[in-house]
C-alpha cells in the first residue's frame, strides 16, 4: 500500500505523468468547424469556440513544461469516417461529417505534436477503446494522466472514466478543458472531485513540474 500516489505532487511526479491533449481540432475547436457550423446551419444556437485559443495556448505552454520535466506529451485525435464508426454513432451524426481523415477538420488547432510525443487516433469518444494507447503508456511506466484538450463531458470524460477503470490516477487541468456545454463541463469536473481524481489548475501543474525539473537537475551527492 506504501506505493500507492495519494498527494496531487506525488501524482504528477514527471516521470510516471502523461499530459493528454484530447481532440484539439479544427472540427471541434475553430471557427467555421464541424460543432460552430453544423449548430448554425440547423439554425439551433452555435457553439461558441472563442474560449478554444486561449485553452490550446494554455496546452502549448503546460505541454512545453512537461517535456521539459520529462513528462510524456500523447495527443488523441479523433478520426470519425464512417466506415470507422458504430452504427450508433453513426445515427447521431445526421449524415455529416466530421474529423475526416485528412481533412482540415481533422487537423490540429494551433497547437501540434512534437517530436517524440504520441500520437494515438480514435474513432470514438474514449482514448483507450480499441486503440494502442494504453500499450504505449504502460510502456513508459506512466501512472497518471493529466487530462486537456475537448469537450469536457464527451471525450475527455470518456477517456478519463476508461483510464481509471485501467488503473491509472487522473488529473484534470480545469482551465485547458472546455466546451459548448457549459452545464455538461462543471459536471464532469464535479464528478472527478468526488470520484475519479483531481481537478487543479494550470499554473499549479507548471509550479510543480518546474518544481521536479529544479530537483532532477541537482548533481547526485
Amino acid at each position: 500500500m506504501s506505493n500507492i500516489l495519494r498527494t496531487l505532487a506525488e501524482k504528477v511526479q514527471p516521470r510516471h505523468t502523461a499530459l493528454l491533449v484530447v481532440d484539439m481540432q479544427n472540427d471541434f475547436c475553430a471557427q467555421g468547424g464541424y460543432l460552430q457550423r453544423t449548430r448554425a446551419e440547423s439554425g439551433r444556437h452555435p457553439i461558441q469556440v472563442d474560449e478554444n485559443a486561449a485553452i490550446a495556448d494554455r496546452i502549448g505552454v503546460l505541454a512545453d513544461e512537461a517535456r521539459r520535466a520529462g513528462a510524456t506529451v500523447a495527443w488523441l485525435r479523433s478520426v470519425y469516417d464512417f466506415k470507422y464508426l458504430a452504427d450508433a454513432h453513426v445515427a447521431m451524426r445526421d449524415g455529416e461529417g466530421c474529423c475526416m481523415e485528412g481533412s482540415w477538420g481533422a487537423d490540429f488547432f494551433r497547437i501540434h505534436p512534437r517530436d517524440g510525443d504520441i500520437v494515438v487516433d480514435k474513432h470514438t469518444f474514449s482514448g483507450f477503446h480499441e486503440t494502442g494507447l494504453h500499450a504505449q503508456l504502460l510502456a513508459r511506466g506512466i501512472r497518471t494522466l493529466v487530462m486537456t484538450g475537448v469537450a469536457t463531458n464527451v471525450c475527455v470524460d470518456s477517456t478519463l472514466r476508461h483510464g481509471f477503470f485501467l488503473g491509472y490516477h487522473i488529473v484534470v487541468a480545469e482551465d485547458c478543458v472546455g466546451s459548448g456545454n457549459p452545464v455538461g463541463h462543471e459536471g464532469t469536473l464535479s464528478t472527478v472531485r468526488v470520484n475519479f481524481g483531481e481537478v487543479t489548475t494550470s499554473a499549479e501543474l507548471l509550479r510543480l513540474f518546474g518544481r521536479n525539473a529544479a530537483a532532477d537537475a541537482l548533481p547526485a551527492l
